[in-house]
């Protein structure tokens, strides 16, 4: 077997190129769009999507919800200090990850001005004195990703949820969904288009580098995820009457993919790299993905290495949005 090189998922990208705010109109992003077979590029408005779906076809979507994590307080002493809830053990503790990371374990940190308080149990483990997890999370604020160079403002509460958000557990938006509207939900089923929803909690991983040179050796994060009988029941009937599977985002990816091993719910650490056989998704639909990830390794699994690059230079020429707050790819 060949071994892949880290080194040969790497692309340049100037820094400005990175999305730090949403559009005002969510489907005004630009879509550019990668035909498989003939390696063909062009480029579309996301709200003109509908043109590239067909009568039967099933567009699954991960229904997770962004929780508010992200805690910023005071040690006793009047530091600062700043939390982020990674899952919650029970009750009202939580694995943590803490800043600054010298704050040691015992010590009482303040929140909300002191509306809630909690101690520092262990190394990454913080226990709150209040009963209800929900209350310590309407303290939270939106956890935006790193790349993103600035606090949470008002609007990431609505913009970095996607409009069909039900399913509270994600520490990160399933950020291709993101563009979709009401709206063009309508338009797409009245033109035979079904809609099926899935949930796959998106984790801290979706962030976390790989760090080894084979690719291979790399070992994913487990994330929940959850493929309801409906959603199968949908998926069922496209395949039976000749319609595609397109997955929205690499999550509803991984969790059909996951499904089609023969499991509905539980947690997969589906690793997804050139040479994977897709049992399943027949088209995707992706914002653009850092470079050297696990992401951008699974969109290159799905249209080859040398398209991707090759698209993902296209992109950066014509000076498309990236990453979350960015702009679209589908992969036809």
């Amino acid at each position: 077997m060949i071994m892949l090189r880290l080194s040969e998922f790497d692309y340049p990208l100037p820094k400005e190129l990175i999305a730090q705010y949403p559009l005002k109109n969510r489907e005004e992003a630009r879509v550019l769009i990668v035909e498989r077979k003939t390696g063909r590029l062009s480029h579309i408005v996301f709200k003109e999507i509908n043109k590239f779906f067909k009568k039967n076809d099933l567009l699954v979507l991960n229904d997770t919800k962004v929780l508010h994590c992200r805690l910023i307080g005071k040690k006793i002493t009047g530091g600062r200090v700043e939390i982020l809830l990674t899952r919650r053990i029970n009750g009202t503790t939580f694995s943590c990850l803490i800043q600054p990371s010298r704050t040691k374990t015992g010590q009482k940190l303040l929140f909300a001005g002191g509306s809630i308080s909690g101690i520092l149990t262990s190394r990454g483990h913080i226990s709150f004195k209040q009963p209800d997890a929900d209350v310590i999370y309407s303290f939270g604020i939106v956890p935006l990703p790193p790349y993103i160079k600035r606090e949470p403002e008002d609007l990431d509460t609505l913009y970095y949820q996607t409009v069909y958000a039900k399913n509270e557990g994600a520490l990160a938006s399933p950020t291709a969904g993101l563009h979709f509207t009401e709206e063009l939900f309508k338009e797409i089923q009245a033109e035979g288009v079904r809609l099926g929803f899935v949930t796959l909690h998106v984790g801290l991983g979706t962030f976390r580098p790989v760090k080894c040179e084979d690719i291979a050796t790399h070992k994913m994060e487990a994330e929940y995820f959850l493929v309801p009988d409906a959603a199968a029941d949908l998926v069922n009937q496209a395949k039976a009457k000749g319609g595609r599977i397109i997955a929205v985002g690499t999550t509803s990816l991984r969790a059909l993919e996951t499904y089609s091993a023969g499991r509905k719910e539980g947690n997969t650490d589906l690793f997804i790299y050139p040479g994977y056989k897709f049992k399943l998704v027949d088209c995707l639909l992706t914002n653009f993905h850092l470079p050297k990830t696990t992401l951008f390794m699974l969109v290159c699994a799905f249209a080859g290495r040398e398209l991707m690059l090759k698209a993902y230079q296209e992109a950066v020429e014509r000076k498309y949005r990236f990453y979350s707050y960015g702009d679209a790819m589908l992969i036809v």
